[in-house]
């Protein structure tokens, strides 16, 4: 395994090209990231005052979890979800590492797309500690669905949302084409991975793709949430600010396409074309769960003003509320992708947000 010492040396004396950090409002673009703790700005968790609070560095160099002694410099996302066996598995997305750089995309940094974390933690009020990692051989973190990572081809496989069902895991990645403005990148399609022994190994399946047209593009990044026997699936269009909208399928045909339904603002029909937004704009990526506090289901994302909001609403399909603001773009003007912890804590929700401007995840806390 790489030595830690060895990592940091290296990184600090690489970190002097990438002090033109991306600090624009939630930036997409990974490449152009500094993860290297105080050179990049950062010294400690962020002080926030509104009623948000962050209480854990998740990954990187100044987190508790070391991510760094598995070639894990800076990373986000940060998707949780319960293995159907009390166990909590997290994929990450673009992961910026030492090694040999992808200069074909810009990148000064060894860079994956999509890994994998596993924990026990259930009670993350001290945070959220990481038992194991997916890794290569030569035990830094390993991509689960490789990417040829060219631009105009696929740049990146992102995870978007993932779910356990019947015990064997379930992912949704988007195939990322190039990025575009701030906040915008296109994809070709999304997909699912299908994994059989507790996320070691993934399988895309790609009788499962929606290309990037027609209806399909509404369900380039999503969320599932599971109730009575089905998965739903929220969906939105590749980018920042666009509407939400909802299928489902019965959990034992996750991987027919032709079983979904779709809401179409008065029922569910086979129809992806036919589907209306069940909110009408402002999305990114998000993640939707039932809380038994407030007796609804919850969506996190980010507003068009790059806050991170909630909606609620008592059923998948609406009518769901306005967003309440959670953190202000004014507190932590980076962040981004707010993913639910996935255990339920009271008036204590949790969730993970990656902040651009140190290219990390943060656990956050804050009272319903």
């Amino acid at each position: 395994m790489t030595k830690t010492a060895p990592l940091l040396l290296s990184a600090i004396a690489g970190a002097t090209a990438l002090l033109l950090t991306v600090t624009t409002p939630a930036a997409a673009n990974p490449n152009a990231i500094n993860p290297i703790p105080v050179l990049n700005g950062t010294n400690g968790l962020p002080q926030l005052p509104g009623r948000t609070q962050a209480v854990f560095q998740v990954t990187g160099m100044a987190s508790p979890n070391n991510t760094q002694n598995y070639n894990v410099l800076g990373t986000d996302l940060g998707i949780m979800w319960d293995n159907g066996n009390g166990e909590m598995l997290t994929a990450f997305g673009d992961t910026a590492g030492l090694g040999l750089p992808n200069l074909l995309v810009g990148s000064t940094w060894a860079w994956r797309s999509n890994i994998l974390l596993r924990s026990h933690t259930q009670n993350p009020a001290n945070g959220i500690y990481f038992d194991s990692v997916v890794r290569d051989i030569f035990g830094q973190a390993r991509d689960l669905i490789p990417s040829p990572k060219i631009p105009f081809i696929e740049i990146s496989r992102i995870p978007t949302a993932a779910v356990s069902v019947g015990g064997t895991q379930f992912m949704s990645l988007m195939s990322v084409k190039s990025w575009d403005d701030v906040g915008q990148w296109t994809t070709n399609y999304s997909s699912l991975a299908v994994s059989n022994d507790n996320g070691e190994n993934w399988a895309e399946l790609p009788a499962t793709r929606r290309p990037h047209d027609g209806g399909n593009s509404n369900f380039q990044m999503n969320a599932f949430v599971k109730r009575d026997g089905f998965l739903y699936e929220f969906g939105t269009d590749s980018g920042r600010n666009h509407p939400a909208y909802i299928a489902r399928v019965p959990e034992a045909s996750v991987t027919d396409m032709g079983a979904y339904e779709y809401w179409d603002g008065d029922r569910w029909q086979k129809d992806v074309n036919a589907a209306k937004p069940v909110i009408g704009g402002g999305v990114a990526e998000m993640s939707v769960q039932w809380n038994d506090y407030l007796g609804q289901y919850i969506m996190l994302t980010t507003d068009p003003w790059n806050s991170v909001v909630m909606y609620t609403s008592p059923s998948p399909e609406g009518p769901w509320s306005a967003p309440t603001v959670l953190i202000d773009t004014r507190e932590l003007p980076t962040a981004y992708a707010p993913y639910i912890f996935p255990y339920q804590t009271g008036r204590d929700l949790y969730f993970l947000t990656t902040v651009h401007s140190q290219y990390n995840v943060l656990l956050m806390h804050t009272t319903l």
